[in-house]
């Protein structure tokens, strides 16, 4: 996916993922009940990001992003530095 956003430096341009409100045994948990993990699918990278490229699944600090909007589409912009952790695939 493409998108109009070209972040610069070591910025990353990402995709907020829905966190899942169900828990593992099966229970609903209402939205405010606890901190969903915050996860997101890299979409593009600024030319001195070295760690993560477009398609990675990332785990970022929950305060640490701009989040923007453009048509219809939510965008979050989230330096290198502020990324914890790669998802496997």
């Amino acid at each position: 996916m493409s998108t109009p956003l070209q972040p610069l430096s070591d910025y990353v341009v990402a995709q907020a993922e829905e966190a899942s409100v169900k828990t593992a045994s099966g229970i609903y948990l209402p939205d405010n009940a606890a901190e969903k993990p915050k996860t997101a699918k890299v979409l593009a990278t600024g030319k001195e990001v070295k760690q993560v490229k477009a398609g990675d699944r990332i785990v970022y600090k929950s305060y640490s992003t701009t989040e923007v909007k453009i048509g219809s589409e939510d965008y979050i912009l989230v330096k290198e530095e502020d990324i914890l952790a790669t998802v496997g695939k």
